[in-house]
Parts: structure tokens; sequence; C-alpha cells
């Protein structure tokens, strides 16, 4: 199981190519990010990051200041905005008690304790601290999402219903202490199951067939002889 990971890596990169994540102006615009695409597509928060940046609201500070009415109106693109601007102002807060606003203080904290003092934020959750960590933080962690699930449960490496730490694990024992490496793989997962392995798969497109148990016996059952 271990050598096939990088193969899959190794794989994607090849035929999609750096998918450049992740797309931000400063580290907290990226943890800004990670918020606001929790259950919505990246196009919609972006455009809930564009109505912030309008308001120069994109510090910690600035968001602090804001009322919460004013920030959930801002953020309505990304939908479950009351929620999300909650998120926002715990986040901010937590940016200005913990490292007087400014996210490269974190760079000073060991990668464990900065995921415990993370996720203790309100709104904060495994897949949103690993996204700050390894996207804005540089630190050499595997985000594990519906998609990595997904991909793994087909090609065989683990249940859907594995746990979190369980599948990061997994991948992140397998691939060098990276984070860009790490970060990448992630990306292209992603990538790979929005166009080639979704719900329905598209298994004759898909460029790890020859790997993945799934597509190897759907293709089989589809072919005359």
């Amino acid at each position: 199981m271990s050598t096939l990971i990088p193969r899959i890596y190794e794989r994607l990169l090849r035929t999609y190519g750096p998918q450049g994540w992740w797309p931000a102006d400063s580290s907290f615009e990226m943890m800004v990010g990670a918020v606001l695409t929790q259950a919505c597509t990246w196009v919609n928060a972006a455009k809930a990051i564009a109505a912030l940046r309008s308001a120069d609201a994109l510090g910690p500070a600035s968001i602090l200041a804001l009322p919460e009415q004013e920030l959930a109106r801002l953020v309505r693109p990304a939908g479950y905005f009351n929620a999300k601007a909650r998120k926002l102002k715990a986040l901010a807060s937590f940016l200005m008690d913990r490292f007087g606003g400014d996210p490269a203080g974190m760079s000073q904290v060991p990668t464990e304790r900065l995921r415990q003092m993370l996720l203790s934020v309100h709104g904060v959750g495994e897949e949103t601290a690993d996204d700050i960590l390894v996207y804005a933080a540089n630190r050499p962690v595997f985000v594990v999402d519906a998609y990595t699930r997904r991909i793994a449960a087909r090609l065989g490496l683990a249940r859907e219903e594995v746990s979190y730490s369980e599948l990061s694990s997994q991948f992140a024992g397998a691939m060098p202490e990276d984070a860009q490496v790490l970060g990448e793989f992630h990306a292209l997962l992603v990538r790979h199951a929005k166009q080639t392995c979704r719900k329905s798969p598209r298994c004759g497109e898909c460029t790890l067939v020859d790997l993945c148990p799934t597509g190897t016996a759907t293709m089989e059952a589809i072919t005359p002889g």
C-alpha cells in the first residue's frame, strides 16, 4: 500500500500538473478561505473573499471591528453566513490573542501543539485546521476531505468511513515530509474527484484506472467478450 500512494501522486501530477493551491494574497486570507469553503464551492467562497477585500476587511483587527451582522452580509455568497461570520470572528480573536494578529507568529509553535490550538477555535475542525497548517503555516500534514475518502475507498486503500487521523497518517506516512508535496497531493485529489472520480465515476477517462480495483472491475463489466 505504501508504494501505491506515491504512484498515485506521481500519476495525478503528470496528468493535471501543479494546482497552485492555496489561492490567496496572504496567510490570513488563506485562513479565511479555509473557513468559508466549509460546505461551499470555492467559486462562492471566492466571492465572499472579494467582498471582504472590497470592504478592506481581510485582517484580524478589521474583522473584529466589523459588526457581526455586517460581516455576515459580506460573506453571504459562501452560505451559512451567520455561522461563518461567528467563525471568522473567533479565528480573528484567536490570532489577535495568541499572535498579536500576525499569522507569522504560528511559525514558533510546534505542529501538534498548533493543531490543538486551532482545533480549540470555534468552527475549526480537523480538515480546516489541517488546511491552515499545510497551506498557511507550511507544516507537513495531509488534509483529508470527502474527495480523499471517496478515492481512497475506490482504490482499496481504506474504508470510506475510516477515521480522519488514520487516513491522514496513511497518506502522510507514505510521502516525503514536505508541506508543498502534501498540499499539492491534496489539491490533485480534489481535482481528480471533481473531474473524473465523481460520485458516478468516469472510469474510462481515469488516469488511475489500472491501479484501481473499482475502475478495473467497471471497465471489465462494460468491455465485450
